[in-house]
Formats: structure tokens, sequence, C-alpha cells
């Protein structure tokens, strides 16, 4: 049994084919760091603490940053189990980071206060403008990465993914939007926070 199990983890596509490997690298990457994370705060704030700073730092990532890494941890898992595209599973993963942010805002609000991202994140949702315009733009960052992701998975070699040929131009663009609302933001709190009033 054992040995059948061994021989399978070593034909299977996710091995073999260059995408699949660099897919499975970037999953494990990111699994490593949310472990990480999650034992670092549970030693400072608690377990209880530390696995909601946990879940919320993560919705940060899932929605103010427009690459899809911090909903791949969920959408990869679920594409290998049931061949749902990720693009229908990130949809998922963007209702469960609201629903956490809902409850964490209503129930236990001072949890926000514990980091810096956590902080800056609070600031971002309780200023819809301008602040939710990094929302949106991450939102079309991520769902265009995780529309190359799908790709990746769907082909063998780097060189036959014409999605991702054809539209990374794209994906450069919003890239570059979300630096520029970034660094307005992180002015503006960088600012708010010095007590300087500019209007």
């Amino acid at each position: 049994m054992h040995k059948r199990i061994d021989r399978y983890i070593r034909e299977s596509e996710y091995f073999i084919h260059e995408t699949k490997k660099s897919v499975v690298s970037r999953f494990l990457i990111v699994a490593a760091i949310v472990v990480l994370y999650f034992s670092f705060v549970s030693i400072k704030y608690g377990t209880e603490d530390g696995l909601l700073i946990t879940f919320l730092s993560w919705s940060f990532f899932v929605f103010c940053t427009p690459v899809a890494d911090a909903g791949f941890l969920l959408d990869f898992p679920v594409r290998m189990i049931t061949k749902v595209r990720m693009i229908y599973s990130e949809i998922m993963v963007w209702t469960v980071a609201f629903g956490l942010n809902a409850y964490a805002l209503t129930f236990n609000p001072s949890i926000y206060r514990k980091t810096l991202v956590l902080d800056l994140f609070r600031t971002i949702l309780l200023n819809p403008f301008p602040f939710w315009g990094i929302i949106i733009i991450s939102a079309v960052g991520t769902f265009i990465s995780i529309y190359f992701g799908d790709e990746l998975i769907d082909v063998a070699k780097h060189k036959e993914r014409k999605k991702y040929l054809k539209h990374r131009g794209r994906h450069r663009i919003v890239i570059m939007l979300f630096i520029c609302a970034v660094t307005l933001f992180l002015y503006h709190y960088l600012l708010t926070q010095l007590g300087i009033e500019i209007f």
C-alpha cells in the first residue's frame, strides 16, 4: 500500500509537469508562511486570539493584494480534490473573508488593534471612500491571477500558457494602479497617525 502511494506521488502530474510543480511550490510556501505566522501570533496573544488574528490577516491579503496567493491556500486544494476551477472557488474565498470581517467588526473590533496589518485593514474597511478602491483594484488583479493559475494547472509547460501571454500586460497595469492606490493610502494613514491635516 505504501509503495503504491509512493509511486502515485512520483508519477503524479503535479510532480512531473513544470507548470504544476510551480503551483505546488507556491502552495507549500504560502502554507508554511501561514503556519509560521499563526505560531508567532499564538505565542504572543494566545491560541484563540492568534487564530482570529491569523484568519483576519489572511483576509487582509485576500482583499488587499492584486494577486491570489492568500485565496490560493484554499483554491488549490479544492481544485485538486473536486476539479472545480479556482476562479469559482475564489468567489467562496471572498465570501468567507467577508464573513470573518463582518464577525470581527461586530463582536471583536479591538482585535484589529493588535497588529499593524490589521490596523491598516480596519482603516480600509471603515472608510469606503476612497479606500475601497484598493479592494476593487485587488479584486480585479486577484481574479486575473486566478485565471492564470487555472491555466497553469491545465497545461504542462510554461510556453503553452496562451492566456497568460495574452493578458499579462493587463495584469501589470492593475498592479501599477494598486501600487499607486496603496502609496496614497499609506501616505494618508501616516499623516493621520501623526495628526497632520492637509485639507
